[in-house]
This record gives C-alpha cells, sequence and structure tokens, in this order.
C-alpha cells in the first residue's frame, strides 16, 4: 500500500501558481487556500454570497493578501461558474490547479418514511437533491470547466492538476447519511472515470477522501467523538494532502488518498493488488477483456438521446 509522506521540498513548487478552491472559506478548503497562499500561489476562494464575510476575513488573514481574491459563486449555476474561471484566467493568466471542495450534507433523514404530506403521501425529498445537486453536478461542473480552461492554456505543456474531494463515506456507507454518501461514492465514481480524459490533456485528476474531520458539517458528531476519545483528522492534515497531491508527479491521475489520523494511503490505483481475491479470477478476467475492447475501439459508442414524454 502507497503511503503519502509530506515533502516541503514538493511543496516549494506551488509558487507562482493560482488555485480555484470552491467552498474555500470555511473547513478544509479555508484550511487548504492558507497552505497554498503560503507557499506563494495565487488563491481564489469561490464560495456561495453567503460565506462573503467570512472570506474577506479568510482573505485579509493570508500571509499573501495580495495573492488571494474571493468570489462569490454557486457552484450549481453553470453561468455562474464560467464567469469565475474567465475572471481568474483575466486576473492571473491562467489555471494551474482547481480543488473542487465544495459540498454539503444532509441535515435530515432522506428516507424517513413519516415524512407525509396531510394526505399521508410520501413528500419529495428536495433535501436529498439539494445534496446531490451541490456535491455532484456542482464538482462535476467544476471539474469540466477546470479541464476546458486548463486544456485551452496557452502552455499546454505546463502540469495543471485538479483534485477532487470525497470522503471515506464515497467507499463505506451505513451513517444514515444516503443523500451524502451516495453523492461521495458518485465523485469517486468521476475520478476513476475522468482522469482518463484529462490526461490526454496533460491533465491530471487526482481525489482525497477523508475520515471524521471537524468542520461545520460535522459539528454535530464532535462532541461525541471526542468524547469517545478517537481522534479526527484537522482540516489542516486535508489541506496539505490536497496541496502535495496537486504537484507531486509521482501521484498518478486516477490516485484516490484515503486520509485518517497517520493514514494517508492511496486506494484506488492499489485497488489492483485486491481485486482477484476480492471477486475472483474468473469476473476479473471477464472485465478486464470488456474494459480493453472498449478501449480498442475507441470508447463506448453512445446511444442516441431519447426525449422523455411530457404531458
Amino acid at each position: 500500500m502507497h503511503q503519502i509522506d509530506f515533502d516541503e521540498q514538493t511543496l516549494h513548487s506551488l509558487t507562482s501558481k493560482t488555485v480555484i478552491i470552491t467552498g474555500g472559506a470555511g473547513g478544509i478548503g479555508s484550511a487548504t487556500a492558507k497552505i497554498f497562499n503560503e507557499h506563494g500561489t495565487n488563491v481564489v476562494i469561490a464560495d456561495i454570497p453567503a460565506s462573503q464575510s467570512r472570506a474577506e476575513k479568510l482573505v485579509a488573514s493570508l500571509p499573501y493578501p495580495s495573492r488571494a481574491m474571493y468570489v462569490p459563486v454557486d457552484i450549481v449555476d453553470w453561468d455562474q461558474m464560467q464567469g469565475l474561471f474567465k475572471r481568474v484566467v483575466r486576473q492571473f493568466g491562467g489555471i494551474d490547479t482547481v480543488v473542487a471542495n465544495a459540498g454539503i450534507m444532509e441535515s435530515k433523514d432522506v428516507l424517513d418514511m413519516d415524512d407525509v404530506d396531510e394526505k399521508g403521501d410520501l413528500v419529495d425529498s428536495k433535501e436529498a437533491f439539494e445534496v446531490i445537486d451541490v456535491n455532484v453536478k456542482g464538482t462535476f461542473n467544476t471539474l469540466r470547466l477546470a479541464m476546458h480552461y486548463m486544456r485551452s492554456a496557452p502552455d499546454t505543456s505546463a502540469p495543471k492538476s485538479i483534485v477532487l474531494v470525497s470522503s471515506i463515506s464515497g467507499y463505506f456507507g451505513g451513517a444514515d447519511l444516503t443523500a451524502y454518501t451516495t453523492s461521495k461514492h458518485a465523485v469517486i465514481g468521476m475520478l476513476r472515470d475522468a482522469h482518463h480524459a484529462a490526461a490526454r490533456h496533460n491533465i491530471r485528476v487526482t481525489g482525497v477522501a477523508p475520515s471524521f474531520t471537524p468542520t461545520r458539517l460535522t459539528a454535530g458528531l464532535c462532541k461525541n467523538w471526542q468524547e469517545a476519545g478517537y481522534e479526527a483528522n484537522s482540516p489542516e492534515s486535508i489541506g496539505m494532502v490536497i496541496a502535495q497531491i496537486s504537484v507531486d508527479q509521482t501521484v498518478a491521475g486516477g490516485s484516490c488518498i484515503l486520509i485518517g489520523r497517520e493514514c494517508r494511503r492511496e486506494t484506488e490505483l492499489t485497488r489492483s493488488e485486491v481485486l482477484e481475491p476480492w471477486m475472483g479470477a474468473d469476473a476479473l478476467g471477464l472485465m478486464k477483456e470488456a474494459f480493453e475492447f472498449v478501449v480498442s475501439i475507441g470508447g463506448y459508442p453512445l446511444p442516441e438521446k431519447l426525449e422523455r414524454c411530457r404531458n
């Protein structure tokens, strides 16, 4: 298993680069912004308008505030996201790294079968789809626009990187966070597929999957966690991994680093070591054969779009 070790020399290469961090005004995002900026990176904090006060205080507190800016944006809104990327290119001349960090969690049980209307009918779970919109659609918007503007850069030979922030919930479930867990599994799926397309444009797509980390989203669990005597990550420890893998060319595209306590373990590319005992040689052989065939014909032939009937 591949453990990621911090290397200050690698972090020195962050100097004069430009990074966009979605959800950058608090938690893991703000910790990541500080680490990038203290190493001389131009930092763009992209977050919702409600975070403006926090974001502006963060910018003012950074070691190099002249190298930082806050842009209010809703990552689900395509036009706003287009505007974000265009503004950053105008301001700094290009984009080297994008950290797709923004995410939310449901505030009530989305599988509550007692959530019914006055007729006794189960109501639509708007809560679940808000989580999926932000964590999946918003992350996909971020990924797609990052690839576009990186591919369009004047110097396409300069390495670019995108870091997707998933969660340990992207690998495991069972915590009664169905919408959040679904969305973070989707981010892992995004990583597994998108890194192939990005590599054709000299862009590395990697990911991180933190275990419990005290942030606004996890505030409800923090007290219980601490009282039980469990050790937690710090936002800064996650930010250090994000910063390192954004420039560490030895961390291959498609890698995802699971972060918990002292564990900073690559979990995606090392799956090959356990697939055969897990699935069996016959099932693994079938999957490899199918994958290699699809690659050999130039990719999956996409179906014609079916129009859904609407009354």
